[in-house]
Formats: structure tokens, sequence, C-alpha cells
């Protein structure tokens, strides 16, 4: 082959690279598109173990509440200021 042949040659695979490069980097489906999912999957994962940790605190709190008495009734005195009958309630302000 003359120097002709191999200078059009480079010169088309050159393209041909440049070109598979940019689908490879900046189409649709392409790196960046990856790297920007993993980044949203790595916040969403955080974000599921935060969620996972209130939704065990929260069933732990019901199972409490569906179990025991004392539970039921701390909670309503302190959330909802209700006292038994009989009892007298202070109000201390500081």
């Amino acid at each position: 082959m003359s120097r002709l042949h191999w200078n059009i040659l480079f010169a088309t695979l050159t393209i041909l690279l440049i070109f598979l490069q940019y689908r490879l980097w900046f189409e649709s489906g392409g790196i960046r598109d990856m790297l920007r999912l993993r980044q949203t999957l790595a916040s969403q994962t955080m974000e599921n173990e935060k969620l996972k940790k209130r939704n065990e605190e929260l069933l732990f709190q019901i199972q409490r509440l569906q179990n025991s008495k004392d539970a039921t009734e701390s909670r309503a005195r302190n959330e909802l200021g209700m006292i038994k009958k009989g009892e007298k309630f202070y109000q201390i302000i500081k």
C-alpha cells in the first residue's frame, strides 16, 4: 500500500474512533448517564436506610403500645395531657 492509502486508512479509523468515543461518553445510555445513575442510586440507598430505621422504630413503638398498658398510659399523659379520675393536675411554669 502506498503512503496515501495508509493516511486515508488512518484518518478513517481516527474519525471512527472519535465518533464511537463521542457516543460512549455523551449520548443517552453512555458513561455520563451511568455515573449520574450511580450517584442517584447511592443517595436513594442512604434514604432507604433512614426510612428503614424509622420504620423499625415505629414498629417497636406499636408493639410496645399493644403489649404494655403502662406505655399507653404514659403516652396519653405526656402527649395528650390526660389525667386519671381523682387526680389533681399541677402545671409548673419555668
